[in-house]
This record gives C-alpha cells, structure tokens and sequence, in this order.
C-alpha cells in the first residue's frame, strides 16, 4: 500500500510540473479556484450531452460519440487538477473551495456516470448499463467512505479506483474504442468455435473496463471501510 501511495505522489508531481506554467497563466487571467472548478463541471456536462446525443441520434455500429467522450472527460479531468494548483501557486486556499470542489466533483462524476448509462441502454446494452451503474454506486461510495471517516477524525484513503484513476480509465477506453471502431469497425464480433454467442465485440473495449471499474471501485469503498474501523479501534484504544 505504501509503494503504490508513493508511486502515485510521485506520479501526481510529475503532472504537476508539466501543467503549473499552464496553471501560473490561469492564475494571471485572474481565475479563482473555483472558477476552474467550474469549468470543470461545465465540460463534464458537456461529455453527458455528447453521450445522450450518441445514444438518440447514433447507432450501434458508430462509436465516435464514445471517442470524443472521451477525449473529453481527459480533458474535463485535466481541470480536477488544475484547480487545486491554483489554489496552491495562487495563495487562494479556502476552506468553503475544498468543499466546492469536493461537492462539484461528485456532480461531474454522476452526470459523466448518466450520459454513459443512457448511451448504453439506448443502444440496447443493458447489462452493461448495469454495471455502469453499480461502477456509480463504488465511485460514491469510495468518496463516501472517506468523508465520512474525515468526519469522525481518522483518516481512510487510498485504494485502486480513486478519482483520477476511474477518470483516466474510462477516458482513455473510450478514446481506444472511438479510435479502434474506425479501423476494425463498429460492429466488429469475435467468435469462437462451438460457441453460440461472440466472445468480444469493438464495444467491448468500453464496457469491459466499466465492468472492472464495477468490481474495483466497491472493493476500494470496502477496503477504505476496514481500514477506517481499523483506525478507530486504535483511536479507542489510545
């Protein structure tokens, strides 16, 4: 737990030396932390749109919608960071902005979780609709857990599916899927003999890792769970 928490800061401070010249020039446009924040939102109401447009006027065989999603909940994500640095580098650290972002981050995440789920049930992919939908359930409730053990004075974090990389893992697969439906095709099966039904399918790329994310993000919430009451039975007996 400890490698992994010392691989993804060390991660975390490489992106930040790439994006703080971006950052210091946001700050000297005079956008607040919040304003960023904002912005992000605003694009991941974008990528909903961008999927209920894909699921009313597109078919199962065109996957772009997903592709450009994806690109732009990359894009969207890139602004979850963005506004902590501001605050940072900008000396505007507040405490009414940690729990805007806080708050606005779990609005982005359950309208990107929406449009996902009404493109695959107007596409008739309704089991995956489904474990999209439990993929929502774990990513609330990992963020959940955490706020809630903050709340009680011990710390619970950490775990594999936290929000960069739910945010960077269906980004990036949705990219893939647009990008390998125009080589391979949108309607693209893969069958093997003696089986009745096709085993892999171009729309796979998406909704397998949303099915992963499903398994990952609730494990992550009860893991976070174990390692709460873990610390509280230390607090208590301290």
């Amino acid at each position: 737990m400890e490698q992994q928490t010392s691989i993804r800061t060390n991660l975390q401070l490489g992106i930040y030396k790439v994006i703080d010249p971006f950052v210091k020039v946001l700050i000297k446009l005079g956008l607040t932390p919040n304003a960023v924040t904002s912005i992000g939102f605003v694009l991941n109401i974008g990528v909903a749109v961008i999927f209920v447009i894909g699921g009313e006027e597109g078919n199962r065989g065109d996957l772009s919608y997903i592709g450009w999603a994806g690109a732009l909940i990359l894009f969207a994500g890139l602004f979850d960071m963005l506004d902590g640095q501001v605050a940072r580098l900008g000396n505007m650290k507040s405490t009414f902005g940690a729990l805007y972002d806080s708050v606005l981050d779990r609005y982005s995440e359950l309208v990107m979780f929406f449009g996902i789920c009404y493109y695959l049930v107007a596409q008739h992919y309704f089991l995956s609709s489904i474990f999209a939908f439990i993929a929502l359930i774990g990513s609330m409730m990992v963020s959940y857990v955490r706020a809630r053990a903050e709340g009680l004075g011990i710390e619970s974090k950490g775990g594999l599916m936290q929000r960069p990389e739910r945010v960077v893992t269906i980004g990036l697969c949705a990219i893939i899927c647009g990008v390998s439906s125009l080589y391979i095709g949108g309607n693209y099966k893969l069958y093997v003999p003696g089986v009745k039904y096709h085993v892999f399918e171009t729309m796979s790329i998406f909704t397998i890792p949303i099915t992963i994310l499903a398994v990952l993000t609730n494990i992550t919430a009860f893991k976070r769970l174990t390692d709460a009451k873990s610390n509280l039975a230390k607090q208590e007996k301290n």
